[in-house]
């Protein structure tokens, strides 16, 4: 499975293809190696094809070589940003254009009404830039955090509140466009237009022609516009030769939901809109899905900018999620339920809108009185349920089954004779499991089941299931078989169906002028073969109890500090899945490979910080997994080592203190870029195997000798140094040269704290460290030997226990030794010092990181709070998520801290006085990628403050 033989293996096209694209593209960034490209080729639909060639492309330049080279070859390519698109549509057996970890260009225009966006961007990010102005960009998918603009744009997807508005096609200003033969259209440009009209005179043409041929024919040109009335994503979007006269204008608007069939958006352009300062939300419980069904048509007539409908499987599936009402258990078994937004200018229009919403909501009698909550922690806690009821059915369905997400809109006016039909159709064809929820305003309603597509049973149920719903729809209801995941592979064969012969041969037509040999992501939308829905279903075999939750979905992605260096949470289940599958095989051979290629992909460059677990619905920790995974995989040699630290831990820090002590001479001598070619070169000849030296690498600390402060002020602290922080004081180049425990001491000392150490502190550990390699018995006799020494200190948790590294801390909460009190920096602070402080906030920039322990503690509020009360203005650069150094990861494979943190030096502003954390080996890694010193924040709230 070596790279040299994948490419040798290559069918002639493709071979010529990659000699052709090895001439502008880098080696590294030119992926052959079926098991990486089985990672890269994963998505979030139930489909699973593996690309030949998995190229990153980074610039227009490059694309438009790409795309030459393929029509030179005729080989087809697909386009890929983040995934999370669910029918198909981002998978190829061919090439796989991979975009993302780059493509992030954003530009604000305008005084905020319009904004220019790379295909690399996370529609949460572009909100989040517009934020300050009160705009924000019109789709709004639930997987917003995790969705690109590229797939956002190219599947018209939707969401929750834009509607049909809104919505991509709705907002577009302008894009800029790369086309099979890799010409450039930019159409905000006037030259351009006129150039690529010039040098496209043949589809030009066709667009015309299909425009008035459609122009001539009223009866289809009306059925184009009733049909795009309600949201519809079922083929390509022709309303486009409706909505518009003039052949560009055309042109990219039916590059909204094209879904990467037509041409590659290198860029887009959209007119932003208005995010309310004000909303309020309310779930409103009806006795029937008729009942729910009904009051959203009512609320249609009303003020609100959003409906969601829940069934009552829906509830079923969130009822034990923290917030819940405990009601929400004993509801019928008939029972719904609408969740309602209603959003305003001001505070005064707010509540009108509300007595409005209620008064609306008179044609139904609620099961439960009706509480708008109009505070975000309140309404968002309400959304985020709605937003992870896909991923939160998928976490219980069986073992083996695939979570498929179907995606229908109905007329308004028949929605909840349709949403009660669904219903039945599900159980009838052997998905009583099944639920539905959705845009009940848009009268767009998921369903969603689970069925075991390694049993062909249920595969034919599954087919059943998908004619007879497409024949309810269309046929009975007029409606749309896909309202805004796209159309991708699974409903390519019902095309034709809903939009009749005259109408999906225009759609045969555009394609064919776009894309003549049928090389953009072929067989996504028009399909001939009537089985494609049916063929390449992704298998999901057990691996761990860990893991088999996962649906695969990407949210966890944008978190993950190694998703632009090797693999991400989703990608390796994706991987173990298949390790899975060729050990049930009884594939020796093959699963020795793939174990061999895996562990640097997905074992050793794992931060395991367990990040992804806070933005996956169903808090899954890949993290927790690959400790699992490393602690299956030591060896009893590695086994009796870990128990002989864990005896010897003490002396054990003496060593490596007087090794960093060694380190420091060393640097203090020969300068900073001397040592560090030393270093480079011992890791070389050392074959990785020495850990990478640093500038910022700390001197060493031998024990110290801690007796216990009093100071008669009544105010007491057990105070705990952590292991890292006893043996790591201040790099040569670090702003504070104070040791942490003094600077720590000092801050106490202004609080009126007396301090009490545990006893036997130079052995003393949370486990962490032993944790971290999946050496769970040591670490949890280190943590309990700690727990008992703290209990002792603390007078058994009468006294507060303060540590003064966040992880650490974490460490030992997740093991909930009851009865005591245990914080950190941060949070010991923000709640126990800062009023006991007085603070002078100097002048300047400070940059802040919060570690993964503190996020995931949810003391990031906290965090800024503290920062903010020290200096005039705080910095906290966006999309650093975790710096990758993992502990002593990022001595060993500092490529993972290196590329987590690629995107921190540009957001240091000029005017640093310097960043803080809370973690001293994070701090390393910090210091390193930014060129400036990182250190506790703890200095920075010493050097601010005096006592009250």
């Amino acid at each position: 499975m070596s790279q040299p033989s994948a490419a040798q293996s290559l069918p002639e096209a493709h071979g010529l293809y990659l000699e052709s694209i090895r001439s502008f593209v880098p080696e590294e960034r030119i992926v052959v190696n079926p098991f990486s490209n089985l990672a890269y080729g994963d998505d979030a639909s139930f489909y699973r094809l593996t690309p030949k060639i998995v190229v990153k492309a980074r610039s227009t330049e490059e694309v438009a070589g790409l795309l030459r080279a393929a029509s030179a070859c005729k080989v087809p390519v697909t386009f890929r940003t983040a995934g999370t698109s669910l029918s198909g549509q981002a998978v190829t057996d061919s090439v796989l254009i991979y975009l993302a970890g780059a493509w992030k260009g954003l530009q604000i225009r305008d005084d905020a009404s319009h904004i220019r966006l790379e295909p690399g961007v996370i529609g949460a990010e572009a909100n989040l830039k517009l934020a300050p102005f009160n705009r924000k960009i019109g789709p709004d998918p639930a997987s917003i955090n995790a969705a690109m603009i590229g797939g956002i744009a190219a599947n018209n997807a939707s969401g929750m509140c834009c509607g049909t508005s809104e919505n991509s096609y709705k907002t577009v200003e302008a894009m800029k466009l790369l086309f099979v033969d890799g010409s450039f259209l930019d159409t905000a440009d006037k030259a351009s237009r006129s150039a690529f009209t010039a040098s496209h005179p043949t589809l030009i043409r066709e667009l015309e022609a299909i425009r008035d041929e459609i122009a001539a024919d009223p009866e289809l040109a009306e059925r184009i516009r009733r049909k795009f009335k309600i949201k519809n994503t079922t083929g390509y979007g022709i309303n486009s030769f409706v909505d518009f006269t003039d052949p560009i204008d055309i042109l990219l608007h039916l590059m909204v939901g094209s879904e990467g069939t037509l041409a590659f958006i290198a860029e887009v352009t959209y007119r932003t809109v208005e995010e309310h300062p004000h909303k309020a939300s309310a779930m409103v419980y009806c006795a029937t899905m008729a009942d729910a069904c009904n009051a959203t048509i009512s609320l249609k007539k009303g003020p609100v900018s959003a409906v969601e409908l829940m069934d009552r499987a829906s509830l079923r599936s969130v009822e034990d999620k923290p917030g819940m009402p405990a009601f929400l258990k004993a509801l019928p078994e008939e029972a719904a339920a609408i969740l309602v937004e209603t959003r305003a200018p001001d505070k005064a229009a707010l509540l009108a809108q509300i007595e409005a919403v209620h008064g609306l909501l008179g044609v139904v009698t609620p099961l439960h009185p009706v509480t708008f909550m109009d505070k975000p922690d309140d309404f968002n806690r309400l959304w985020n349920i709605r937003k992870g009821l896909f991923p939160a059915v998928g976490a219980v369905r069986g073992a083996g089954t695939t979570v498929v997400i179907e995606d229908v809109v109905f007329p308004i006016e028949k929605l909840a004779v349709g949403a009660v039909e669904l219903q039945g159709l599900m159980r009838r064809h052997g998905f009583p499991e099944g639920i539905i929820f959705g845009h009940a305003l848009e009268g767009n309603l998921h369903f969603v089941f689970c069925p075991d597509f390694g049993s062909p049973v249920m595969v034919k149920a599954y087919q059943a299931l998908m004619d007879e719903v497409a024949e309810m729809v269309v046929r009975r209801y007029d409606g749309s078989l896909k309202g805004e995941h796209g159309t991708g592979r699974n409903m390519a064969p019902f095309v034709e169906m809903e939009w009749g012969r005259q109408a999906y041969a225009l759609m045969v037509r555009l394609k064919k002028a776009f894309d003549p040999e049928s090389l953009l992501n072929p067989g996504v939308i028009i399909n001939d073969n009537p089985r494609v829905h049916l063929e390449n279903l992704k298998p999901m075999p057990p691996v761990d109890p860990i893991v088999d939750r996962c649906i695969e979905c990407g949210f966890c992605e944008p978190v993950c500090p190694s998703r632009t260096l090797s693999s991400t949470p989703r990608q390796r289940i994706a991987l173990q899945r298949h390790l899975s599958k060729l050990r049930r095989a009884r594939d020796e051979e093959g699963a020795k490979s793939f174990e061999a290629h895996y562990a640097w992909f997905g074992e050793q460059t794992c931060a395991a910080d367990g990040l992804c677990a806070t933005v996956c619905p169903v808090s899954i920790d890949t993290g927790k997994f690959t400790k699992e995974l490393r602690g299956r995989q030591a060896g009893p040699k590695a086994r009796k080592m870990a128990a002989w630290l864990a005896g010897r831990y003490g002396a054990a820090l003496r060593v490596v203190g007087l090794g960093l002590s060694g380190a420091h001479l060393a640097h203090r001598v020969l300068g900073g870029w001397l040592m560090e070619q030393l270093a480079v070169s011992l890791r070389e000849l050392s074959g990785g195997r020495i850990p990478l030296w640093n500038r910022w690498m700390p001197r060493g600390l031998a024990p110290a000798r801690r007796e216990a402060v009093t100071r008669g002020k009544g105010l007491q602290v057990v105070y705990y140094p952590c292991c890292v922080t006893r043996t790591m004081g201040p790099a040569l180049n670090d702003t504070d040269q104070r040791e942490l425990h003094e600077a720590m001491l000092s801050l106490l000392r202004k609080g009126g704290y007396d301090v009490i150490y545990p006893e036997g502190l130079d052995d003393l550990c949370c486990g962490l460290t032993f944790e971290s390699k999946g050496f769970k018995e040591q670490a949890a006799a280190k943590a309990e030997e700690l727990a008992k020494a703290l209990r002792r200190a603390s007078r058994d948790g009468e006294i507060p226990i303060l540590f003064d590294t966040s992880p650490c801390l974490y460490a030992m909460r997740a093991r909930q030794f009851d009865g005591l009190t245990l914080m950190e920096p941060v949070e010991f602070i923000h709640d126990r010092l800062l009023d006991k402080l007085h603070i002078t906030p100097q002048g300047g920039t400070v940059a802040v990181h919060v570690t993964c322990s503190s996020v995931k503690m949810g003391l990031s509020a906290k965090f800024r709070a503290v920062a903010q009360a020290c200096s005039e203005r705080v910095v906290i650069p966006q999309g650093i998520y975790c710096c990758g150094f993992a502990g002593d990861r990022g001595f060993n494979h500092p490529e993972l801290n290196e590329a987590a943190l690629a995107d921190l030096p540009g957001q240091i502003p000029p005017d640093a006085m310097g960043g803080y954390s809370n973690s001293r080996t994070c701090e390393i890694g910090l210091s390193r990628a930014a060129g400036m010193s990182y250190q506790s924040i703890v200095y920075l709230v010493d050097r601010c403050s005096v006592a009250r």
